[in-house]
C-alpha cells in the first residue's frame, strides 16, 4: 500500500503546483506594479521641480524640455523590463483554500469509492498462506470486498467447516444460497452446518432442506450421509442403513469415505440384531458412477503475448452447465507452462460432493490471474457446453478474451 500513497502524494503535489503557481505569479506581478507606480510618482515630482526652476528663472525653456526628456527616458528604462500594470489583483484566499481542500476532498472520495481494500487483498492472495487461520482471514476480507461473489462465500463456508466453526459456516452457506440458488449440493451442506451448529439436534428445518436436496438430486451425498447420522443417533437403525446404503452405492469404488460408511452400516445391523429385530436386507446394488476425465489443451492467443508475465497464474477448471457456480475440478499452471495439456477428473474435485461424474454437461475455462486469485483475473478462455462421456477427444482452450467480473 505504501507505493499507492506515495503516488497519490506526488499527484497531490503536482495539483498543488498548478494551484499555487498562479498565486506566486500574482504576487510578483503586484510587486512590479507597485514599483512602476513609484517610478511614475518620481517622474511627476521631477517634472514639478523642473517647472518650478523654470518659473524661478534658473532654467530656460530649452533646458526645461531637455530635463523633461531625460526624466521620461529614465522612466522608460525603469519600466521596460516589467510587465504592464494589471487591472485586477488575484485573490489570495481562494487559491490557498483550494490548495488545502482539493487533496482532502480527493482523499475522502477515494476512501468512499476507491478500491484500496481490493488492491491490498489481491496482493495478499499473491502470497501463499502459512496457516489455515491466515487463509480464513483472507477469505473473510474477500467476501467483504466482493459481497456478491458466490465462489468466495463457498470457499469461506468450506473453510469454516474444516475449522469446526459450523455456526459461521451456516451463515456463509445461507448467503451463498441467496447468490447461487438452491442447488441440491449447497442445500445438503447448509443442512450439515446447521445440524452441527445446533448440537446435533434434528429439527423441521433440517428435514425440509434434506428433502429438497434429495428431490433435486436423489444421490446428493451430504444429505444422504446426514440423514443416516441423524437416524442412527435417534436409534432408527433401519433408516440409517437405508440412507447409508444409498450413499455407498453412489460413491466411486475407490472413494476413501466408503469404508467408514460401511462400518456404520455394520454397527447399525448389529444394533438391530441386539434388539431382536431382523437385520435389514442389503441394499440393492446400484451402478457406481465411473470416474470421468477430460483432456484440455490450453494455449494463449498470440495477441496477448506481450500483455502477460511468465509468472502469471493460469487456472484451468470445469463448471457445471446446470449446477452450482463453484468449479468442479481445478488445476493451476503458469503462463510459462503454456501451451500445455492437462487432465481434469474426479481426482481434481474441490470437494467429494462436487465431482465431474455427478453432472451431465460442463463448460471448461482457463483464466489468467496476475494476483493469483482463482475467482477473477485479466483474461480468460471458455469452451462450449460439453457432454460428459467416458473418454473423448481433447478440448482446446484459447485464452483470448478479457475476463469480465
Amino acid at each position: 500500500m505504501i507505493d499507492l500513497w506515495i503516488g497519490a502524494g506526488l499527484l497531490s503535489l503536482v495539483a498543488l503546483a498548478f494551484l499555487l503557481f498562479p498565486l506566486l505569479r500574482g504576487r510578483r506581478a503586484q510587486a512590479e506594479e507597485d514599483r512602476t507606480a513609484l517610478n511614475v510618482a518620481l517622474y511627476q515630482e521631477r517634472l514639478a521641480e523642473l517647472t518650478a526652476q523654470r518659473d524661478a528663472g534658473t532654467l530656460t525653456d530649452e533646458q526645461l524640455e531637455a530635463g523633461r526628456a531625460d526624466a521620461a527616458r529614465e522612466l522608460l528604462d525603469d519600466t521596460e523590463d516589467g510587465d504592464a500594470p494589471r487591472s485586477a489583483r488575484l485573490g489570495r484566499s481562494l487559491p490557498i483554500l483550494a490548495a488545502v481542500l482539493v487533496p482532502l476532498i480527493g482523499f475522502g472520495l477515494y476512501m468512499h469509492w476507491g478500491a484500496s481494500d481490493r488492491l491490498h487483498l489481491a496482493r495478499e492472495f499473491g502470497e501463499q498462506p502459512r496457516t489455515m487461520e491466515e487463509m480464513t482471514a483472507r477469505l473473510e476480507k474477500a467476501v467483504q470486498a466482493q459481497p456478491d461473489s458466490a465462489e468466495a462465500w463457498y470457499f469461506l463456508a468450506r473453510t469454516y467447516m474444516s475449522l469446526e466453526r459450523p455456526a459461521d459456516a451456516a451463515t456463509a452457506y445461507a448467503r451463498l444460497i441467496d447468490l447461487a440458488g438452491r442447488e441440491p449440493e449447497l442445500l445438503g451442506q447448509w443442512a450439515q452446518a446447521l445440524y452441527f451448529a445446533g448440537d446435533r439436534q434434528w429439527n423441521e428445518q433440517l428435514q425440509k432442506l434434506t428433502d429438497e436436496a434429495l428431490q433435486g438430486d436423489p444421490h446428493e451425498v451430504t444429505s444422504l450421509g446426514l440423514l443416516g447420522i441423524a437416524a442412527y443417533e435417534d436409534e432408527r437403525y433401519q433408516d440409517a442403513i437405508g440412507f447409508w446404503g444409498r450413499l455407498v452405492a453412489t460413491l466411486p469404488a475407490d472413494d476413501p469415505s466408503r469404508e467408514p460408511i460401511q462400518g456404520g452400516i455394520q454397527r447399525a445391523r448389529e444394533q438391530l440384531g441386539e434388539a431382536g429385530a431382523p437385520a435389514a436386507p442389503a441394499a440393492a446394488p446400484e451402478t457406481a458412477q465411473t470416474d470421468v476425465a477430460l483432456e484440455v489443451a490450453v494455449r494463449l492467443d498470440a495477441t496477448l503475448a506481450d500483455k502477460v508475465q511468465p509468472t502469471d497464474a493460469v487456472f484451468v477448471f470445469a463448471r457445471a452447465v446446470s449446477g452450482p457456480p463453484m468449479p468442479l475440478a481445478v488445476k493451476r499452471l503458469s503462463i510459462a507452462d503454456l501451451p500445455a495439456t492437462v487432465s481434469l477428473g474426479d481426482a481434481d474435485a474441490m470437494t467429494p460432493q462436487l465431482r465431474l461424474s455427478n453432472f451431465e454437461q460442463v463448460r471448461l475455462f482457463a483464466r489468467v490471474s496476475r494476483s493469483g486469485d482463482a475467482t477473477k483475473g485479466e483474461w480468460v478462455g471458455a469452451s462450449q457446453a460439453l457432454q460428459l462421456t467416458e473418454g473423448g477427444e481433447t478440448t482446446e482452450l484459447v485464452i483470448d478474451q478479457t475476463d469480465q467480473p
